[in-house]
């Protein structure tokens, strides 16, 4: 299938601002012959103090608790949690942790054994390190004001990936920005119950949730780029996020899918890129409430099985001026009908209208019917075939000469004729 064999080794949007994982190298300590106890050398800390460790091979767990201070490891020191527990908790604000190799948490998810694990602790930044073979990457709990910038976060490797714990995970937090990190290999990115927090600029690559949204309102998402993850963003009954010129691509399995709606409302969905996976946008039960409407504008969304699936009939998504082409279905609904959302001004590649006087709106409306759903409605098992000639026949005739009324499922009555790559849509 073309959308496994298209592989793509470089950003299609590149982020000329900063660059993405670590700003500067970090090298592992490897021998451990002359271990330090850090907390040995964290109990003569006093507030504004800075401990610059020598390189070497650090163990834990260790706990931060005064306020007010940096640890930096400047490259070239390991601290290793055993396998035992959280390899560093901070439990005081205003604390800084950088440039560290942060290794080896305990492996317990009734623990949420972590790199470093943020308990009440606001305003702590944790920047530029290596956090590998750690069940959890960062866990913010309850705290607010913190940083997370330009870290490697990998998870366990011999755990299969459902195991694995999650690059960050943020939890009663507010305020906080997620800004230019690198995870790979772990399970999700989780904002559960967090409210009015940034995520910018970072990559993630191979895991299950790019970010998984759930009673956390009022977010930002903004130019990052996710690959090759079952699911790119999923917002879960949360509300006012605005989502906005991030590449999401290669969401691709049975539920694969780049931007997940799950009873929510009031979001913005602007200027995104969902390209090469099984859906571009599930919207399920959404918008929760009708009169809180989600706008969806100027994003593209191509190379997908579905461009747009919608569960259920309920109305309310703006969509406008969004750019759907070389999609095997534009959209399909497994309700009556999609069009009780607003479509308006979107280019379809699959057009079949005119435009005399070169305006650029399509003199006809675009009006997609439905004609050989049915037959994988009543067995799945003929998807397989989805795409293949034979299918297309079928619709071909279908089209000529209906056997049975076709399924209504969308009106825009000013599609574009021509996209603009050059425009700007708010």
């Amino acid at each position: 299938m073309l959308l496994l064999l298209i592989q793509w080794s470089s950003f299609s949007q590149e982020n000329t601002e900063e660059s993405v994982g670590l700003l500067t190298e970090i090298v592992p300590f490897v021998s451990n012959k002359n271990q330090v106890f850090l907390n040995t050398l964290l109990k003569s800390l006093k507030p504004g103090d800075t401990l610059k460790l020598e390189p070497g091979f650090y163990t834990g767990p260790a706990t931060i608790k005064v306020p007010n201070v940096v640890i930096d490891g400047g490259g070239k020191a390991t601290i290793s949690g055993m396998d035992n527990e959280s390899v560093i908790y901070v439990k005081a604000d205003n604390v800084t942790i950088q440039n560290l190799h942060i290794t080896h948490s305990g492996d317990s998810p009734d623990r949420l054994d972590a790199g470093v694990k943020i308990i009440e602790a606001n305003n702590t930044i944790v920047r530029n390190n290596l956090i590998e073979e750690c069940l959890f990457g960062v866990d913010i709990f309850k705290s607010n004001g913190c940083i997370v910038g330009h870290n490697d976060i990998s998870s366990i490797k011999r755990k299969p990936l459902a195991l694995k714990g999650d690059a960050i995970r943020l939890w009663y937090s507010t305020n906080n920005r997620i800004m230019f990190n690198y995870w790979h290999g772990v399970r999700d990115m989780v904002v559960w119950y967090s409210s009015e927090n940034h995520f910018e600029g970072n990559k993630g690559v191979g895991n299950r949730y790019s970010i998984h949204f759930m009673y956390a309102h009022n977010n930002r998402i903004h130019k990052n780029e996710f690959y090759n993850n079952s699911v790119g963003v999923f917002l879960m009954y949360s509300e006012q996020t605005i989502l906005s010129e991030n590449l999401i691509q290669g969401s691709v399995g049975s539920t694969g899918m780049c931007l997940g709606l799950k009873e929510t409302s009031s979001n913005q969905i602007l200027n995104n890129r969902f390209l090469y996976s099984a859906y571009g946008i599930h919207f399920d039960v959404s918008p929760f409430v009708t009169e809180k409407i989600n706008t969806v504008i100027g994003n593209e969304i191509a190379f997908c099985n579905v461009g747009m699936l919608f569960h259920s009939d309920l109305e309310g998504n703006l969509i406008k001026e969004n750019y759907l082409h070389d999609n095997l279905t534009q959209v399909y609904t497994r309700g009556k009908t999609a069009n009780g959302n607003k479509f308006e001004g979107n280019y379809w590649s699959d057009y079949q209208g005119y435009d005399k006087n070169e305006d650029n709106i399509g003199d006809v409306p675009y009006s997609l019917y439905s004609y050989s759903e049915h037959l994988w409605a009543f067995n799945k098992n003929i998807k397989f075939f989805y795409g293949a000639p034979i299918l297309e026949i079928l619709d071909f005739l279908e089209r000529l000469a209906p056997f049975s009324k076709p399924k209504f499922v969308l009106r825009d009555k000013k599609p574009l004729y021509k996209w603009d790559h050059n425009k700007k849509r708010n």
